[in-house]
């Protein structure tokens, strides 16, 4: 798909013809493509999932430089402090934004607060918070999305058609648990990961 039809007016964008190049390549390469389009939602969660693969990262990654858009994602405070404060600056510019564990607002607060101080922000999470095989979701990206009041995006990750399925928005409501549970049960329906035994 092309890249224009992708995209929406509202994508907070970060592009370079070096990066649109690279990643095309790094998916046509993977044999990987797009299907959809981006919502136009200048605060946005993008939750990419199933997540059972290193892989996922990859294309993922790979997808964003394609479209030249930024996708921002939680680092610990401890990546800006030593011996990684040499890095910080990679770190950011990669997309990172720095929770912090310790202090008296928890990192729910902290995320909203940030899309409260910000004006065009998409944050992405993987709600299985790791590669292998969960009974159930994590229900941060829940509890932010209502915190701070911004719509969900599922981005499908098919590995049985290698695609990047651009799926639809929903918003958080009734009780973060059993919402958690629907799109889980939504998600395992529709795609396939591509470890579908660690799905």
């Amino acid at each position: 798909m092309n890249r224009e039809e992708i995209l929406s007016p509202a994508a907070p964008i970060r592009t370079t013809w070096l990066g649109r190049k690279l990643g095309g390549g790094l998916l046509k390469l993977l044999g990987w493509e797009l299907v959809g389009s981006l919502p136009d939602e200048k605060k946005l969660i993008i939750i990419a999932t199933p997540h059972t693969s290193n892989l996922d990262y990859i294309v993922a990654m790979a997808a964003l430089q394609y479209m030249g858009v930024r996708v921002r994602y939680m680092m610990k405070s401890e990546m800006v402090s030593w011996p990684y404060a040499p890095l910080t600056w990679l770190f950011v510019w990669l997309g990172g934004v720095p929770v912090y564990r310790n202090q008296k607002t928890n990192i729910i607060e902290q995320m909203a607060n940030w899309f409260d101080t910000n004006d065009n922000v998409w944050l992405g999470l993987a709600p299985e918070g790791t590669r292998s095989k969960v009974e159930k979701w994590k229900t941060g990206f829940l509890r932010i999305a209502q915190a701070a009041n911004v719509p969900i995006f599922i981005a499908g990750l098919d590995g049985s058609k290698k695609q990047i399925i651009l799926d639809k928005i929903v918003h958080p409501k009734g009780t973060i648990d059993e919402q958690a549970a629907e799109l889980k049960n939504y998600v395992d329906a529709k795609f396939i990961g591509v470890n579908p035994e660690k799905q």
